[in-house]
C-alpha cells in the first residue's frame, strides 16, 4: 500500500478515519475510477487494525458513493457524481449527537421509505433480502450485522429514484453506524438482532406491498425505536 496511509489511534473511530484516508487520496486522484483497492489483509496489516474494522470502512466508502464492490474480486474506485456531499469528520458522538444526527435522519428516512414503496424495482428487494440475511449475524461476524443495517437503509434510499437521497445518506453513514454500534452494546446481541430484523422485515414488507403509508409508518417506527436503543427520546411528527 502506497506510504500515505498512517496507522490509526485506538481512541478514534476506526473504520471513519479509514474511510476518510481513503477518500482523501481518491479526491486529489492518488486513487483513480477503476483502481483496484487491497485486500482486507493488506489493509488490516497497513493500519494495524482487524478485518472486519477494514469491512466498516469499506462499507462506508461504498455508502458514500466512493467505491464499489465486486464479490470475489475486490473493491474499486469508481467515477464520482458531479453532485457529491461529504461532511468533516465529526470523531465519537455524545448523547447531543446522537439527538441531532436522529432529528435529520427521522425526515429524510421516513420520506425515503414512503418514495421506495412507490418506485423501488425487483433488484432492490432482492438487495434489502440479502442485507436482512446478514443483519443477523452475531458472534465473530457481529460486525457484518452492522454493515448489513447500513446497507438495507442505502437500498432505501437508492430505490427512491433520488440520487440526494443516496448522497446525504452516504455523509452520515459514519455517524449511523456508530449509532448502530451504540445500541448493540447497550443490550443483549441476540435481543437487539431479533428486535432489528424484525423492524427492517417490516419495512421491507410495506416496500414491497407499494404501501407507501405503511413503509412510511414502519420507517417512523424504526427511528423511534432506534433513538430509545441509544437512551433518546424522540418527539417524531414527520
Amino acid at each position: 500500500m502506497s506510504g500515505d496511509f498512517t496507522q490509526i489511534m485506538r481512541t478514534e473511530h476506526l473504520p471513519t478515519r479509514i474511510a476518510t484516508q481513503f477518500s482523501r487520496q481518491i479526491q486529489k486522484g492518488a486513487l483513480k475510477p477503476g483502481d483496484k483497492l487491497p485486500t482486507e489483509l493488506a489493509m488490516s496489516k497497513s493500519f494495524g487494525v482487524s478485518r472486519t474494522v477494514i469491512r466498516e470502512a469499506i462499507a462506508q466508502l461504498r455508502n458514500e458513493g466512493m467505491i464499489e464492490t465486486r464479490q470475489g474480486v475486490g473493491a474499486f474506485v469508481i467515477e464520482r457524481p458531479t453532485r457529491h456531499i461529504r461532511l468533516d469528520d465529526g470523531g465519537q458522538m455524545d448523547k447531543h449527537a446522537f439527538r441531532d444526527l436522529f432529528q435529520l435522519r427521522v425526515p429524510l428516512e421516513i420520506e425515503a421509505a414512503g418514495l421506495a414503496a412507490t418506485y423501488h424495482r425487483a433488484e432492490h428487494l432482492q438487495q434489502m433480502d440479502e442485507a436482512l440475511a446478514r443483519i443477523t449475524a452475531t458472534g465473530e461476524n457481529a460486525n457484518d450485522g452492522i454493515v448489513a443495517d447500513l446497507d438495507f437503509h442505502r437500498t432505501i434510499a437508492v430505490a427512491t429514484g433520488n440520487d440526494y437521497f443516496v448522497q446525504f445518506l452516504g455523509a452520515i453513514s459514519d455517524r449511523i453506524m456508530q449509532t448502530i454500534v451504540a445500541s448493540r452494546e447497550r443490550l443483549q446481541l441476540v435481543e437487539i438482532v431479533a428486535v432489528v430484523r424484525r423492524e427492517h422485515s417490516e419495512l421491507r414488507d410495506a416496500i414491497a406491498a407499494r404501501d407507501p403509508l405503511r413503509a412510511r409508518e414502519a420507517m417512523r417506527t424504526h427511528m423511534r425505536n432506534s433513538a430509545e436503543r441509544v437512551a433518546l427520546q424522540l418527539e417524531v411528527y414527520a
